[in-house]
């Protein structure tokens, strides 16, 4: 059975997130609000299928699917871009590549101590992220 992401999770560390925003092209204005910014992720997850809310008091970005299913991605809680992306289960990690304009796209969540891990990736940056559960 694989872990449960389920539940609502608030950010404690963001490392390199200017770099990463700079490889998806965002302008300097919503870079500098965005990197103030502390997100909350809520995680419904019901088997392989999971919905993704992250809250900001800028923008709020939901996103659903199904592990091992291709779909279309609209990114508009960063960059309004469109494309195809596929979640997989790698062991108890999620890997989500996301293929279009942007090389070397996507990211990875992961548990660990009582801890939600992020790995964004887009063509040579990676921003790592870790949230904590909330009670």
């Amino acid at each position: 059975m694989p872990v449960d992401y389920s539940g609502t999770w608030d950010i404690v560390s963001n490392v390199n997130f200017e770099g990463y925003m700079v490889a998806l092209g965002i302008d300097f204005a919503t870079r500098k609000i965005a990197s103030m910014l502390k997100p909350q992720k809520v995680i419904e997850q019901h088997g392989d299928c999971f919905t993704i809310k992250t809250f900001t008091t800028f923008k709020n970005y939901e996103l659903s699917f199904k592990t091992g299913e291709e779909f279309t991605e609209v990114t508009k809680g960063m960059d309004n871009r469109t494309c195809q992306s596929l979640v997989n289960w790698e062991k108890d990690k999620l890997v989500c590549v996301q293929k279009g304009e942007k090389k070397n796209r996507g990211w990875t969540h992961w548990i660990q101590d009582n801890h939600l891990h992020l790995e964004l990736t887009c063509e040579d940056q990676i921003c790592k992220q870790v949230f904590k559960r909330t009670l």
